[in-house]
């Protein structure tokens, strides 16, 4: 591309390192922006400012947070003993959206990935077990990628639970969500390990809900 103005080139530049953003989407942003009111853009960059140096982690879950505590930590109507282990911020926007889900969360920061050079160390896993020295959780529900490196996390985390003698001595139940073929899918299409999934997860027939009659 060739720019007629350093300005508009340095904020093309600029909008492109976001991720999924090439240089003809940032262009198209950036001359959207200039078609637009200064006091609309001056309040666009306050925003993003504003955002990015007083946003919080959640001392407790390290989900994202305005305070000390997450609004989800600070809500005592949810179910403190029931503990949601989770990759990443966007899966408890996910999960919360359902509104299927009233318990807490623990945001590992991501998953156990050696070739990617992620460790234990690098996720908050001891803050993990030491939430669960504290707290009065009963059971711990895995919601991380149905991949090898989500269930190596799992293996690890399950393995350090049952090493470490100073979590509750009321034995704690671990769960992982279901796997298996999406709503609307076809079998054709799934792959041999989620098929499988689906086989070794199944339900009573009497569990799903039959319309019509």
């Amino acid at each position: 591309m060739i720019f007629s103005s350093s300005l508009l080139e340095n904020a093309v530049n600029e909008f492109a390192k976001l991720p999924g953003i090439g240089k003809k989407t940032a262009l198209r942003l950036v001359l959207h922006l200039i078609k637009q009111d200064t006091a609309e853009v001056n309040q666009f960059s306050h925003i993003i400012s504003t955002m990015r140096n007083e946003i919080k982690f959640c001392s407790r879950c390290n989900n994202i947070s305005d305070k000390d505590l997450c609004n989800i930590c600070q809500n005592t109507m949810r179910k403190q003993e029931l503990l949601c282990v989770v990759e990443n911020i966007r899966d408890v926007i996910a999960i919360e959206s359902t509104q299927q889900f009233n318990g807490i969360y623990h945001v590992l920061g991501g998953i156990i990935s050696p070739l990617d050079g992620i460790g234990p160390e690098q996720l908050t896993i001891n803050a993990l077990l030491d939430r669960l020295k504290t707290e009065p959780i009963e059971e711990i529900i895995f919601a991380l990628s149905p991949t090898i490196q989500g269930d190596t996390t799992i293996y690890y985390i399950s393995k350090k639970l049952s090493a470490d003698s100073h979590i509750q001595t009321s034995p704690i139940k671990i769960t992982s969500i279901a796997r298996g073929i999406a709503f609307g899918g076809e079998l054709e299409y799934a792959d041999e390990m989620t098929l499988a999934k689906s086989i070794s997860n199944r339900i009573p027939v009497e569990n799903f809900i039959v319309s019509g009659n």
